[in-house]
């Protein structure tokens, strides 16, 4: 069954997570996804405030960039998040935003090998093992975490070219793919994450895919997604986003999974008059028509 979510977006202020979150909660919604977006919102406390508002919600961000993060903290960051709200947690981290990096003098000469050596250090870490490693970026010394996770943990990589998601193939457990993705371009990110996995010699089990989608609905969807596509510079892109009611959105939804998305995650537009409402829209009348 493809699971289906909706993003609290950082352009909103903090203090009105609280609300969406604990209606996607109560009106079940499946996943609600956070952004760490320079410099707006920080993902991981925006996370554990969401899980701790809720019961059983399942709560991603997507992504943390690596270059501000060392590797152990968003270890230790996350193995706490999944002992306290077990199973109810999804983090992808990925290159971030190369021109915010620079802002912060965080942008690394080499961000696919910082990817690679920073993915791989963290499911270790998150395994419970105990890692030696000197890379080009990432360095540990006889590092292990005392509270590791209980249970079998996901790490995610985002990504959109074709380098980053063979990575994600190599060495992630899922793949994050933002907005700029139709239904075409998630078969084809499917392809790429299967060479990866083959390169690397790994089987071929699951992988999830999590896709976002840019989504308008109510009156006035139709002008608001054009205004957000054109922001995007992606107007000039066919069949991206979906604008209409919800046997419209559904359909769209369907598309997806069809294409190879096991999660599919509704993005309001930025001029989103109802955040609350979008919420109830995709988890009460989206949600019944995409199972």
């Amino acid at each position: 069954m493809t699971a289906l979510g909706a993003v609290f977006r950082p352009q909103l202020p903090p203090e009105r997570l609280k609300s969406v979150a604990r209606l996607a909660d109560a009106s079940g919604l499946d996943e609600l996804w956070l952004w760490e977006d320079c410099f707006l919102e920080a993902g991981i406390s925006t996370a554990a405030a969401a899980l701790a508002w809720t019961e059983r919600l399942r709560v991603g961000v997507g992504l943390l960039p690596v270059p501000l993060r060392n590797v152990a903290l968003t270890a230790m960051e996350a193995a706490t998040l999944h002992r306290m709200f077990p199973g109810r947690v999804t983090l992808g981290v990925g290159h971030g935003v190369q021109d915010w990096m620079a802002q912060v003098g965080a942008r690394p000469a080499s961000p696919l090998t910082l990817l690679r050596e920073y993915t791989l250090a963290l499911r270790g870490l998150l395994a419970g093992q105990r890692l030696t490693t000197e890379g080009r970026y990432v360095t540990l010394h006889d590092v292990a975490l005392d509270w590791p996770p209980e249970h079998a943990t996901e790490v995610l990589v985002g990504g959109i070219g074709p380098r980053t998601l063979r990575l994600s193939g190599e060495v992630a457990d899922g793949t994050l793919l933002n907005e700029v993705f139709t239904p075409d371009g998630v078969r084809e990110a499917r392809r790429l994450v299967g060479e990866g996995r083959a390169a690397a010699g790994r089987d071929p089990g699951p992988h999830r895919i999590v896709v976002y989608v840019f989504t308008a609905t109510g009156d006035d969807a139709a002008p608001r997604l054009a205004r957000e596509l054109a922001r995007a510079g992606l107007a000039d892109v066919p069949d991206l986003g979906v604008a209409g009611d919800a046997d419209r959105v559904a359909a769209t939804v369907r598309e997806y999974a069809e294409a190879g998305a096991d999660t599919v995650v509704l993005l309001p537009t930025a001029d989103e008059p109802d955040p609350e409402g979008f919420v109830r829209f995709t988890a009460e009348a989206v949600r019944p028509l995409v199972d």
